[in-house]
């Protein structure tokens, strides 16, 4: 059966630590989409009460899968497990927070289903019309890292940093994700880039939540960030080429 004729052809993983505030709304919301067929949740090891609510809810609910980590490794490696675990055409991230809506997924997916692209980001600077609006520096630091990875990949999107992505499942599971937190984002699409996948961006809503609000990432992920963009954007193609020529 072709993933055209799939009724529910799309996967979500959603990486969660520390999220019982709102893993189950999230959770619910996901699942209310008619193209979603599958949700992994994958708890990175919280010391809250995520992976019991979770559990609870893949006890009444097939379609719903709850993965463990041991040991908390971030969200690269939270994502990494979730990735393997997929089984249907398509796959799309989905943070256990409040800062994405769901139901903007066919605006992300359409494109691969439609056949137009290998991979789609739902970028949160596409929209002109009205948005909630961002903190100035941290939305400077997104475009600053957008960039200079597109400088690096030769790629021209316009949110590198946005959860919204989508794959098609052989693409994502195919390529090799070596970074454990928020380094994933770069590296993600640098080897998008080196393999000159078929990539399309559409816009899509962002409602940001506050670090008193239990938002993860902080400024040595910044620094991560510009490290992963040269690593596997230049360093890691230089290396190729060297190779090649030998």
């Amino acid at each position: 059966m072709s993933s055209t004729t799939i009724e529910k052809p799309l996967s979500v993983v959603i990486p969660a630590y520390n999220e019982e505030k709102t893993v189950a709304q999230v959770i619910d919301s996901v699942l209310s989409v008619p193209l979603v067929g599958e949700v992994i949740v994958v708890d990175d090891c919280s010391r809250d009460r995520t992976s019991n609510i979770v559990q609870a809810i893949a006890d009444s609910n097939d379609s719903v899968k709850l993965l463990r980590h041991e040991v908390n490794q971030g969200k690269g490696a939270a994502l990494r497990t979730g990735f393997q675990g997929a089984t249907l055409p398509f796959v799309i991230v989905q943070d256990a927070d409040l800062e994405y809506d769901p139901n903007e997924f066919p605006l992300v997916v359409q494109p691969l289903i439609n056949g137009d692209c290998d991979v789609c980001y739902g970028s949160r600077y596409l929209r002109d019309n009205p948005r909630r609006v961002l903190r100035f520096w941290h939305t400077m630091g997104n475009r600053f890292l957008t960039t200079l990875s597109n400088m690096v990949t030769d790629l021209y999107v316009t949110d590198m940093e946005t959860c919204y992505k989508a794959f098609r499942r052989e693409v994502i599971q195919n390529i090799e994700i070596e970074e454990n937190r928020f380094g994933f984002e770069p590296e993600i699409t640098a080897k998008i880039a080196r393999r000159r996948l078929r990539v399309m961006e559409v816009a899509v809503s962002y409602y940001p939540r506050s670090f008193d609000e239990g938002k993860h990432i902080g400024w040595k992920d910044g620094v991560r960030a510009i490290y992963c963009i040269f690593k596997y954007g230049l360093w890691r193609r230089n290396a190729n080429v060297m190779v090649i020529d030998q």
